[in-house]
């Protein structure tokens, strides 16, 4: 061939070729974004709708069924769920891979704009794509200082967060989104006082509509005065509390009633729907959202010096400190020490070897080159097709690079068999190439053959450990360029032929090898022969041996895991408290594992005692509620002994009356709380009642088919959500002019405060609510007395225009594929295998449930969540298989110009099987 003539001809353009590549491979290695995982493509739209006040019920029927109508039928899309909850409405699509997102985006706006109606205060849906990638790199916790600290109430610096360190994350390059938790947002409250209102004949509606009647700028156009030109513009809006307070409600007998006269403008909070803890005292979280495709690394020392610059020139004078919490690249960098100290490992095991093999010294020297040259060569296809340097593309290059020397040493055992026969250097060097370069080809097409069809899997798991098929392949095609154009170059110039038997002493037999090779040569040449001179006995021990490794495959293949967990130094757990607690009672929770934690956090790290404690002791520990769950997450100091904290978290949890707790160590391929290692038991019907009957049913067995498992429903198995309902008598409402829109607007206003309009407070819009100057919603048997005023001046009850009852209802209601669904999500024994698992519960729960009627019909169940996401990668790897082995066997067939041969060939798939299981 011309190009192993050339490269042996020109030894210094092949060394230019070489140091170029090497060249360009560092700069690609520089260029190439480091992050912890492969980005995964799994397109996703979401659904946002705010309904204030309205029941799980009344948004499942008002709003969520009425979109998901539309949305049925979109072109590409895999699956819809929806969840309702107080308030609240939440549809997730999710579509093929491939899909476009944004039209995507486009066809969901369009389908919405279809839906008939919504209720009159219903806000506007809004559409997002979400990016399953965007996980937080950084945890930030904001708290006072232990010394002259900052001694008000923590929550309340949301605004500030908001307004000054929110920004200087968002500004770091590389940083998509940075989000705070545990504090309270600014409002400007109207406090009312309903007798007074009653007094002057003024409803709490009339004093809504005047606020946000006021509340504008309008424009009045412009004029031309000589040679000015001026604009006329009515100026309303609010500039502080007194303008709120001066504002014209209502005129009674020509007499002006203001706002003052029946209410009070301040500045206060919301109130909170989350509260955070960390080792027990309260305070404010932050995160850093990177963007897809950059470098975590260099985000992460950019922040590191926003958060000194931060802590420097901010909060130190305010008696407040921001500590990072959670590093992302601290696992980025042990992954990568760990796989680059195995690639030196392995390399230096590769050198070793084949100097025991080799016998010689040039030889080995030879072959090593290969190494580097292919690896550092491969970063710049890794540059060009957009790859990013993350633990598993780094696994593919350990992997591969023992195969990288097999083509090279092929190539140079040849080379030196031709100078043998006593060749000139340059003649052998191409003669020993050129006779090999087919087998070469085909092998290094094989290889290539085998790993492409994984980078066409779809699925998550294709697309994680795409990283590690794209790396072998790279590597082969680099390291087949290497032994036909390096490899014979330098063998034509430093490769000499040894003028002793290599059985000579010292490195020519290290360690007997020499000798044992011999010996084992000579036993496989007489056991190949004696099988080979009877066409029956070589058939028969062909057809014994391929039957006996398909049958030892057969027996000895293991049960399937889905993804690996990793060993990522974080336990995480989610607590689901009895149901009806407000966020004050789940937030008290957190005291019962502070007692269990406390201890631990207070160790110091080395110390004999923190040694013989679980986890050598907690390093960190957070503690977030929310009104229904509650979530938490711990460090070790000791990372590979993280799991020890686990039941510590499941002990604290044992502790709280009705409460379900479950914890376990994050995976590094995780993405959310409610992913992992986990099989999703759907179970889908018309009634909410029976499907809380069979998923308690289901929650109830899963402890004895599965021990050690750990369960929880989604949503709770409850309906003793205390809801209190307000029915209003129409006629009697009527009488005294109250429609039944003004008294849930009065209800709310009175309860928990109704929006009116917006504020501008320091440049930044704020809610402007009505609400009661002293609550009338402490005492549910009180509701009754809360005092209505009518348009013609009466104080009323509430109680006289409406009846009051207290029921129980759900506080979630789930949908998937627009059936109400309620999931047990099971979290196996890590000892157990997932597809085991998968097995008995279909066997052992499922099915008993299904040959007794109680399911079937309207009432349906499958395995979702990872369970569904391994039967699917399992159909699509094993059409792979087949299609990777058709793909060996044709290009075999070509290289070799017969069907026979190759056929031979694929009788070592079966032995290299037995090998792998």
């Amino acid at each position: 061939m011309r190009i192993i003539h050339d490269a042996i001809r020109f030894p210094v353009t092949t060394a230019v070729g070489v140091i170029l590549l090497l060249l360009f491979g560092f700069i690609g290695l520089f260029r190439l974004p480091v992050q912890l995982t492969p980005n995964v493509e799994e397109p996703e739209i979401t659904i946002s709708t705010v309904w204030p006040g309205a029941s799980p019920q009344e948004i499942e029927r008002e709003i969520i069924q009425e979109q998901e109508e539309q949305l049925k039928s979109l072109e590409g899309m895999k699956k819809m769920e929806s969840s309702s909850s107080d308030s609240f409405g939440t549809i997730t699509l999710t579509f093929q891979v491939g899909t476009s997102l944004d039209s995507a985006l486009l066809k969901v706006s369009n389908r919405l704009e279809q839906v008939p109606s919504y209720p009159d205060d219903v806000e506007k849906p809004v559409i997002r794509s979400v990016d399953v990638n965007a996980n937080a790199i950084a945890w930030f916790i904001l708290a006072a200082r232990e010394k002259d600290g900052f001694a008000g109430d923590i929550s309340t610096l949301y605004d500030f967060c908001d307004d000054f360190i929110k920004p200087e994350f968002e500004r770091v390059p590389g940083v998509a989104a940075s989000n705070i938790y545990g504090g309270r947002e600014r409002e400007m409250q109207v406090m009312v006082d309903p007798a007074r209102l009653a007094a002057r004949r003024v409803t709490l509606n009339q004093l809504g509509a005047a606020l946000e009647r006021e509340n504008r700028d309008y424009s009045g156009g412009d004029f031309d005065e000589g040679k000015r030109r001026y604009i006329v513009r009515t100026v309303g809006e609010y500039q502080s509390p007194e303008d709120i307070d001066n504002i014209v409600i209502a005129v009674r007998n020509g007499v002006p009633v203001y706002l003052r006269d029946v209410a009070r403008s301040e500045l206060g909070y919301r109130k909170p729907d989350a509260k955070v803890f960390q080792r027990g005292r309260q305070v404010l979280a932050m995160n850093a959202v990177k963007e897809p495709g950059q470098n975590v690394l260099e985000i992460m020392r950019q922040l590191q010096a926003v958060v000194a610059r931060v802590n420097r020139e901010l909060l130190a004078p305010r008696g407040l400190e921001l500590v990072q919490v959670y590093d992302e690249t601290v696992y980025i960098n042990s992954a990568i020490d760990l796989v680059v100290s195995d690639i030196y490992i392995g390399g230096l095991l590769a050198v070793l070897f084949l100097l025991a093999f080799l016998r010689s010294a040039t030889p080995t020297f030879v072959i090593t080159l290969c190494i580097p040259i292919s690896i550092i060569g491969c970063f710049i296809l890794m540059d060009i097709f957009g790859r990013s340097l993350n633990v598993i593309s780094l696994a593919g290059l350990a992997f591969a690079s023992g195969l990288v020397v097999d083509n090279s040493i092929v190539v140079l055992e040849n080379i030196y068999r031709h100078r043998q026969m006593g060749k000139p250097r340059l003649t052998a060097a191409h003669d020993g190439t050129k006779e090999v370069w087919g087998a070469m080809l085909a092998s290094s097409l094989t290889t290539v053959a085998v790993f492409v069809p994984v980078v066409f899997v779809q699925e998550e798991a294709g697309q994680l450990f795409r990283d590690i098929a794209i790396a072998v392949t790279f590597l082969s095609v680099l390291s087949l360029a290497v032994s036909f154009t390096v490899i014979p170059s330098l063998a034509a110039k430093i490769l000499h032929v040894a003028e002793h038997a290599p059985e000579r002493r010292g490195y020519h037999n290290l360690w007997g090898v020499a000798t044992w090779g011999h010996r084992m040569s000579l036993w496989l040449r007489d056991t190949v022969y004696w099988i080979c001179v009877s066409r029956r006995r070589a058939l028969a021990v062909a057809l014994s041996l391929t039957l006996a490794s398909l049958g030892l495959s057969y027996l000895m293949m293991p049960k399937t895991e889905y993804l690996p967990v990793g060993n990522s130094n974080f336990v995480f757990g989610i607590l689901l408290p009895p149901p009806g607690l407000n966020l004050d009672e789940v937030s008290s929770l957190h005291e019962a594992f502070d007692r269990n934690l406390q201890p631990l956090w207070e160790l110091t790290p080395g110390t004999p005692e923190a040694e013989a404690a679980p986890g050598g002791g907690v390093q960190n520990y957070f503690f977030v509620s929310l009104t229904n769950f509650a979530f938490m997450g711990a460090r070790s100091h000791d990372p590979l002994r993280v799991k020890e904290l686990i039941p510590e978290i499941q002990k604290a949890g044992a502790e709280i009356p009705g409460a379900i707790v479950v914890a376990q160590q994050y995976s590094i391929f995780q993405r959310g709380s409610s992913e992992g290692r986990n099989i999703d038991i759907e179970l889908t019907g018309p009634e909410l009642e029976r499907l809380i009957e069979l998923g308690g049913e289901v929650f109830g067995k899963v402890w004895t088919v599965l021990p050690g498992a750990q369960a929880r429903p989604i949503p709770s198995l409850d309906l003793d959500n205390p809801e209190v309902q307000v029915k209003t008598h129409r006629r009697r409402a009527a009488e005294l002019g109250l429609s039944n829109r003004e008294l849930g607007f009065t209800v709310n206003a009175l309860v928990d405060g109704a929006k009116a309009s917006d504020y501008l407070h320091e440049g930044k819009e704020i809610d402007l609510k009505v609400m009661a100057e002293q609550s009338f919603a402490h005492r549910t048997h009180l509701l009754e007395q809360m005092p209505i005023a009518t348009p013609d001046g009466r104080l009323v009850t509430l109680g006289s225009v409406a009846e009051v009852s207290v029921v129980n209802g759900p506080q979630t209601i789930n949908h998937s594929e627009r059936q109400r669904t309620i999931a047990i999500q099971v979290t196996p024994d890590e000892k157990m295998p997932l597809e085991l698992a998968m097995e008995k519960v279909q066997g052992e729960i499922l099915e008993p449930m299904r040959q007794e009627g109680r399911l079937g019909g309207l009432y349906q169940v499958r395995l979702t969540g990872t369970a569904d996401k391994l039967a699917q990668t399992g159909r699509s790897l094993r059409f792979n298989f087949i299609l990777a082995s058709i793909i060996t066997y044709l290009l075999m067939a070509a290289v070799y110009q017969s069907f026979l041969y190759p056929f031979v060939i694929m009788f070592s798939v079966p032995l290299g099987a037995v090998g792998g299981f």
